[in-house]
């Protein structure tokens, strides 16, 4: 019997109710197999870090994150962190440094009883995760940005050919697996030599895969391209700053930023993480939308199957997420999707709507 350890981030906000809703759901599913254990190790982020710690993102947490195959995080609300704490990395991105997670993977696609702005959709966005413009994580020490005067900054892009393979690699052995076509977002035709580099080393990588087709738009025509035609796209690759905001409205264009999951990798850890924010104003009040959280786990889950040759890893996701998609076709929505039901119904739904692996690859 197989045991993996996963870490579990509660974080704020809405954290705690999406983040245990997640865990209730991949422990009803895991009791449908026989091979399969998941130990839980819960541990302080965000407020509860800062409270017990003095730190939103304690070392003692990094410690015992090393010691997992990856752990489950739910979002943090940074911008109300104590000002001696706004000053460094918010708890994702120190997490996403501390643990070289190169590959921010993010995927978007229709839900059937969730209305897509683009109607059919099925992509799949890697952004590089490590540099680019995000002054808060492209230098080995302190920050790159600077202010010169009062009334001048200079902030600083990191492009480099390590970085750019590794997550070109990533995206195009994902589109072998998909419809096998890369599609490369860039700004060469202004960022001449940061964007150029990673144009180029992209277009490098994909001559060693002569079996996936390549195409590349700069990143303002693909946002317009993403809402006239999100259809045509397949396997999205692109640095740091065009990937956050491109996943964004991907995200949204199908249907709701709030189903957005999404998983940060290395080569031997993922960090499962919805791409919505902790949604403070709604805290507390058992209303919030977990399909992003539980999504991301799903992800992580197919990401762990691979990496540990465990083929009942992903027959658990395929549990979740079935059961998942059930109770939303079924019409079974949170407040957010113009549905009635809570957090926790809906949680309850899904667990309801759980079966085996065997009953699910009978169907398939």
């Amino acid at each position: 019997m197989a045991t993996y350890k996963i870490g579990v981030l509660y974080g704020d906000g809405i954290g705690p109710e999406i983040t245990k809703a997640t865990v209730e759901v991949l422990k009803a599913a895991s009791e449908l197999t026989a091979n399969t254990q998941f130990e839980y190790i819960e541990l302080p982020m965000g407020w509860e870090g800062i409270e017990k710690y003095n730190n939103p993102m304690p070392q003692f947490t990094k410690d015992a994150l090393k010691e997992t195959h990856g752990w489950i995080m739910g979002p943090h609300d940074s911008a109300a962190y104590p000002a001696e704490h706004k000053k460094n990395r918010n708890p994702s991105g120190e997490l996403r440094i501390y643990f070289d997670l190169y590959a921010n993977v993010r995927p978007a696609r229709t839900i059937e009883g969730i209305r897509s702005v683009v109607g059919e959709a099925d992509l799949v966005i890697y952004r590089e995760n490590t540099e680019g413009f995000y002054s808060d994580r492209n230098m080995y020490v302190g920050v790159g940005e600077w202010k010169v005067t009062p009334d001048v900054v200079i902030s600083s892009g990191v492009f480099t050919r390590k970085a750019t393979e590794r997550i070109a690699h990533a995206a195009f052995k994902m589109a072998q697996q998909r419809r096998k076509k890369v599609t490369i977002v860039h700004k060469a035709n202004v960022i001449k030599l940061g964007s150029g580099l990673f144009l180029d080393v992209c277009r490098e990588v994909g001559q060693q895969y002569p079996d996936v087709d390549v195409d590349d738009y700069h990143i303002d025509a693909m946002a317009a391209h993403l809402v006239r035609r999100a259809k045509d796209f397949d396997v999205i690759v692109t640095e740091n700053m065009f990937g956050d905001i491109l996943s964004d409205l991907a995200g949204e264009l199908v249907g709701s930023l709030g189903l957005a999951p999404s998983i940060n990798s290395n080569y031997t850890q993922a960090m499962a993480q919805a791409a919505h924010g902790s949604a403070p104003d709604i805290a507390g009040k058992n209303i919030a939308n977990p399909t992003g959280i539980m999504l991301s786990t799903v992800m992580f889950l197919d990401w762990l199957g691979v990496q540990h040759n465990d083929p009942e890893l992903p027959e658990i996701a395929r549990v979740i997420e079935n059961g998942l998609f059930r109770a939303v076709s079924e019409g079974v929505k949170t407040k957010d999707l113009g549905g009635n039901a809570s957090t926790s119904e809906f949680t309850s739904a899904i667990i309801e709507r759980l079966v085996s692996p065997e009953s699910v690859s009978g169907r398939e």
